[in-house]
Order: C-alpha cells, then structure tokens, then sequence
C-alpha cells in the first residue's frame, strides 16, 4: 500500500502541502508563494505598506510554527492565514484606530499615500467612512473588512476567527448598522456598506 506522494504537485490541495511540509519544511513555500500577496494587500489597506510588510511575514512565520494543528482535512489554507493576519492586526489595535482617526480627522490617508499618487480628492470623501470604522469594536471591524476587503464568505470568516458562522452574521450586520448610522443612511435600508476603496 502506498501513501501520497512525499512531495506533491505544484497544485495540490493546502491540506496536503501543510501535512506533507511537517516531513520537508520547504514544501511551506508553496503556500507563502500562493497567498502572501493576498494577505499582503489585505495588512496593507489596514496598516499600511510597512507595517504589511512585517505582518505579512509574521503571518507566515506563525502559521509555519503552528502548521502541525492545522485540519489537513481543509483544503484551503486562505481562510486560516486570514485569521493569524487578523489576530496579529488586533494586536496592532491602536496603530490601525490611530490611522483611521487621522484619515477622518484631516482627510488624508497616509496609508494610501504611500502608494497611490493624488490620493487627496479620493480620499477626502472617505473620512466619516473612517470614522465610522475607527468606531467599531475590533470584533466587528475584522469580520466587516475580512468580508469586504479579503472577500471571504461567512463560512470562511467564522473559520478564520475561530467564531460560529451565526456570530459572523450578527457582527456583520451590527457593523453594517453602525456604518450606516454613522453616515447618515437610514440603517433600516440598503443591504450594503460602502467600501473603502484605496486604489
């Protein structure tokens, strides 16, 4: 009887890179090659460019440290990587309610700024959105960005917070209320919260 291969093919599901990684460490690349960009991006629309840069890279280091408790069952990984991201973000909590703070306080966005060039106009329009984020619990902001920004499904949120898919449901509806109210829509209608779009 033979097992699956020690090294398994450039496409194969992440539950078996992750399993067959704990016997060649080197396979965990694959998923760094695969989803860093992602979760690049994500870090860097809630921190900034240099702060994505070190939680990107922390992102992978824990989940490479951990990688032996992950359900090799699933087989995608993006969910549980959005989730380390997640966490190591929440422990950046004043840093990202610093930057949205300032954002809705002047109007200008050094997160976008660092990226994108005449960021003034655009930006401008999107400060009580990021006064309204900034409001938010920590709880309701990720599952609200991880949804509209890293556009993950219920289930793949609940997964990567570690929460029931009903908590993501309340907390997303609760934000999306809150927004709304902070915008000064009617909370009772419209199913959709606008996104903060940094190009």
């Amino acid at each position: 009887m033979t097992g699956p291969p020690a090294v398994p093919d450039p496409g194969a599901d992440d539950g078996l890179v992750i399993a067959r990684s704990l016997e060649h460490p080197e396979l965990f690349a694959r998923l760094y090659d695969r989803y860093a960009p992602d979760i690049h991006r994500y870090a860097a629309r809630r921190l900034g460019d240099q702060a994505a840069d070190d939680l990107t890279a922390d992102t992978f280091l824990t989940a490479f440290r951990v990688r032996g408790r992950y359900d090799t069952a699933r087989t995608s990984a993006r969910p549980w990587l959005y989730g380390i991201a997640a966490h190591l973000i929440g422990k950046q909590r004043r840093t990202e309610v610093r930057a949205l703070r300032a954002l809705a306080r002047t109007g200008h966005d050094p997160v976008a700024a660092s990226w994108v060039e005449d960021t003034d106009s655009r930006v401008a329009a999107q400060a009580p959105l990021a006064d309204a984020l900034a409001a938010l619990s920590s709880a309701d902001r990720h599952v609200l960005l991880l949804v509209a920004w890293a556009d993950l499904s219920y289930q793949d949120v609940a997964e990567a917070l570690g929460i029931p898919v009903g908590t993501v449901r309340s907390r997303l509806n609760r934000a999306r209320r809150k927004v709304r109210a902070a915008l000064g829509a009617d909370p009772a209608f419209g199913s959709e919260v606008p996104e903060v779009v940094r190009p």
